[in-house]
């Protein structure tokens, strides 16, 4: 009897545990569908379901991509009906008759359903509405040498929201070149929008290396799908999901007997340029010598210095920090390098420069070649000589001065000795006169040159006290901060390498070794004290020249 009453009781509880569950039903917007394209998975309850979902056991077979809730409520004869919906858009992970599997809600769970999901065709063989097409410029690169990867992507229909993954490639230099480019052409009959896109790969490991798929995910508009009485309801997408090919690259190693520096381009160009295009200079002056380095397919990681310490003896060279671009154009990378080198001669004589050679490997005709400046004489002459013959060549010439003179075959009367002297003495004031308004003139315009060149004493004392301090600690970069401020105050200049222009041998000098020591790769130690020598030997000189007053001797002494 008791067990009959117990049969009865589990037997009511669970009629009544059935009777109050929701009802919770799934359904699948279309059946069948291809591989990587998405499609949309409704769950749908008429009640409030005893907790919320579980989606977890889709991962097995799909991959969501969205998910949204709605609820609805309508009355239809005085009789409330409420609607739950939970949209998921998902994307099957492989091929075959796939299960959708019960999804649990608390203790309430869904049905199931089954979709068919076929293997999409090849490309090739097929009209795609939206597909990935990607090629390389080589598949056997030397090790560093640029490969061009294009990507087109072919569609057929309106898309939003897209979303491109880029290349990728282990132990690569990967760049993207210029913009995107659309054109409309022709495929298998028919007509396609392309988007073209490049990039610039640089492997920097021999071997075979893979260039991963691209992966495209796009919403594809629906056509007819937007209504024409509503202006804010947006158009109905399907997500879809493409995939380009991969491609394997077989990297060369670089070639033996090409030497330590490896160097691969389409092109490359090496020049010079000199700031004084004459074959002689001073000694004591510097000249520049600029060193440009073009390369057509590389990147300024691989271009190698252009300066080197072989220099001939007496002849002292300062480099500057090099100058380093590297520019994505549309066709492939573009990388320059100059490098600028002041020169100073310690002695007159002849200086050879040694040619300049720069080995590369030329990927176009797959042969190392060399671009070289050939080598360069310089003759240095004496600074006295030099300096004697600019002041001859810029010295004006003397003004005539007038003469008296009576002709001796004619005999003057007295009044024409009285006419003559009136005569000789005006002309004598006249060029008295206009001697003293030249000198007046001058000295005025000296004074507003020397007033609008020199600074304030103040101005002046606190930089000298920062150089000096700066020269004191041995620190090389107040010590250029304070030249700089002297020497935009005093020549209105702001670089190094143009203030020493305006000091005496041994004050260029130092100046030029401190931008050397500043610019320069390799650690190295300044000392200040010369530099400070220099620099109030200059002042003293400046200051004697100055002072030197040398005004035209009175018309009359009195």
């Amino acid at each position: 009897m008791f067990k009959s009453h117990l049969l009865l009781f589990i037997l009511l509880s669970s009629l009544t545990g059935s009777l109050f569950a929701a009802d919770i039903s799934v359904s699948i917007d279309r059946n069948p569908v291809n591989l990587q394209e998405s499609f949309q998975l409704t769950f749908t309850a008429s009640y409030d379901p005893d907790g919320e979902p579980d989606f977890s056991p889709l991962d097995k077979d799909f991959e969501i991509l969205n998910q949204s809730q709605q609820q609805s409520v309508q009355i239809i004869n005085w009789e409330k009906t409420k609607s739950i919906q939970w949209i998921l858009i998902v994307m099957a992970k492989h091929t075959g008759k796939l299960v959708i599997p019960a999804i649990n809600f608390g203790n309430d769970s869904s049905q199931f359903a089954a979709i068919v999901v076929n293997d999409s065709s090849q490309v090739n063989n097929t009209n795609e509405d939206l597909f990935l097409q990607v090629e390389v410029s080589t598949t056997e690169p030397y090790i560093q040498q640029q490969v061009i990867y294009t990507l087109k992507l072919f569609r057929k229909v309106n898309i939003a929201q897209a979303s491109l993954t880029e290349p990728e490639l282990a132990d690569a230099l990967i760049e993207k070149l210029g913009e995107d480019t659309n054109y409309n052409t022709q495929f298998q009959g028919e007509n396609y929008v392309v988007t073209k896109r490049k990039y610039a790969i640089f492997p920097q490991k021999s071997g075979i290396a893979t260039i991963t798929p691209l992966s495209l995910t796009a919403g594809v508009i629906i056509p007819g799908q937007r209504r024409s009485n509503s202006f804010f309801n947006q158009q109905r997408t399907r997500t879809k999901q493409v995939v380009s090919a991969a491609i394997k690259l077989d990297v060369q190693a670089k070639p033996e007997n090409t030497g330590v520096d490896w160097l691969p381009a389409k092109q490359l160009a090496l020049q010079e340029q000199w700031s004084d295009n004459s074959e002689r200079v001073i000694v004591g002056q510097p000249i520049t010598r600029t060193i440009s380095l073009f390369a057509d397919g590389a990147t300024v990681g691989v271009l190698p210095e252009l300066y080197q310490d072989n220099m001939p003896k007496n002849l002292k060279a300062y480099p500057d920090q090099p100058v380093l671009k590297e520019e994505a154009k549309e066709d492939g990378m573009v990388a320059f390098r100059e490098e600028k080198i002041a020169l100073i001669p310690g002695q007159a004589g002849s200086y050879t420069l040694p040619p300049i050679e720069i080995p590369w490997w030329n990927t176009q005709t797959q042969q190392m070649e060399v671009a070289r400046i050939a080598a360069h004489t310089l003759t240095a002459i004496a600074a006295s000589s030099s300096t004697a013959e600019t002041q001859i060549a810029q010295s004006p010439p003397l003004m005539p001065t007038p003469e008296l003179s009576t002709p001796v075959d004619i005999a003057p009367d007295n009044s024409q000795k009285s006419n003559k002297l009136w005569l000789g003495l005006a002309i004598f004031f006249a060029c008295g006169w206009a001697v003293t308004v030249l000198y007046f003139l001058t000295k005025k315009s000296n004074e507003a040159k020397k007033e609008s060149r020199v600074s304030s004493p103040e101005n002046t004392q606190t930089i000298e006290k920062q150089l000096k301090k700066a020269c004191t600690n041995n620190d090389p970069v107040q010590a250029k901060d304070a030249l700089l401020k002297w020497g935009r105050d005093n020549f209105q200049q702001s670089s190094l390498t143009k203030i020493a222009e305006q000091g005496a041998p041994d004050f260029q000098q130092e100046i030029l070794s401190l931008n050397a020591i500043l610019y320069s790769d390799k650690a190295q130690t300044w000392q200040g004290a010369e530099l400070w020598v220099a620099f109030q030997n200059h002042q003293s000189t400046d200051l004697d020249k100055s002072e030197k007053v040398d005004p035209l001797p009175p018309l009359f002494k009195i």
